[in-house]
């Protein structure tokens, strides 16, 4: 049961990140009402506005709330950030959840918001669940209330990393954009390849199928998602450029007179890279590839 968060209002509510919010904070036994421009029907309480030029009914809600969240893409919570923090409460918490955290750091400091702070991102799916995967938190202005919503989300099962919004921005890029750019890239070599992909998934061994079930997964997803993913980053841009290099560098090892120590060589400094990580992702990976019968 929240101590501090008793009345909680999420911006951008019934989208699918907002509504996950939603259910944890109803879950911990907060009052959740939402605020969105379009109409949907939830089992919450639900006012229809735009957040950048809230309503008196929005304005109410936000003057009472414990907590503000605005789950809502970069530039909508940007506009909306300074109209919301001069009707929250002095001692309320404001949470944004953008997939880049430097520029609203920016606003807020630029604004001088005097609230606690928390940036969150989930770096997984809503439909997931939050049960053991990683939130990043970035914050400002620590507080009490923002301390109870950190403890909430740990004793739901999420794994809550502490970020800067700077270095924050550098590892999604990694972690994002570097991935879903070498999964798509891969996608549309495969494509030029033109193979039956129906003999190629009945032959295909576990690292193959693995990549095709990401391929499947991203390819069947919102566009708008992905998109952002490369585009709203400004660090995307060098992560993509790094793959496009390795690619080119792998392409001339093995070509223009190639030489297999060389190769090992690349191997060893990639090995090297994890560490003392590098026997648990090597467990994650024999653990994958045994756990679907499609990759075995």
């Amino acid at each position: 049961m929240t101590r501090l968060l008793r009345r909680c209002v999420i911006a951008g509510g019934t989208g699918s990140v907002g509504s996950m919010f939603a259910a944890l904070l109803a879950k911990a036994g907060a009052e959740v009402s939402l605020i969105d421009l379009h109409f949907s029907a939830v089992k919450y309480k639900l006012v229809q506005c735009d957040i950048t030029s809230p309503t008196p009914e929005a304005a109410a809600a936000i003057q009472s709330a414990d907590l503000v969240m605005l789950s809502l893409p970069e530039e909508a919570a940007l506009h909306a950030v300074f109209p919301v923090s001069r009707l929250m409460k002095s001692d309320s918490l404001l949470v944004h959840t953008l997939s880049v955290q430097k520029p609203m750091a920016l606003e807020i400091e630029a604004l001088g918001i005097s609230q606690e702070v928390v940036g969150l991102n989930p770096m997984f799916a809503p439909d997931l669940g939050i049960a053991g995967r990683p939130v990043a938190a970035i914050i400002r202005n620590e507080g009490p209330r923002a301390a109870e919503l950190l403890d909430l989300l740990s004793g739901l099962g999420g794994r809550v990393e502490r970020l800067e919004a700077e270095e924050h921005d550098g590892l999604v890029a990694a972690m994002q954009a570097l991935t879903h750019a070498s999964i798509l890239s891969f996608g549309l070599a495969l494509s030029a390849l033109h193979v039956d992909i129906a003999k190629l998934s009945a032959l295909a061994p576990p690292p193959h199928s693995t990549l095709l079930a990401l391929l499947a997964r991203i390819s069947s997803g919102t566009p708008e998602v992905y998109w952002d993913v490369q585009t709203a980053n400004p660090n995307a841009s060098t992560a993509r450029s790094m793959l496009i290099a390795a690619a080119d560098r792998l392409h001339v090892l093995t070509t223009a007179e190639p030489a297999f120590h060389d190769f090992t060589d690349v191997l060893n400094t990639i090995r090297e890279m994890f560490g003392d990580e590098l026997a648990s992702y090597q467990a994650l990976c024999s653990s994958i590839f045994k756990g679907s019968s499609r990759i075995l």
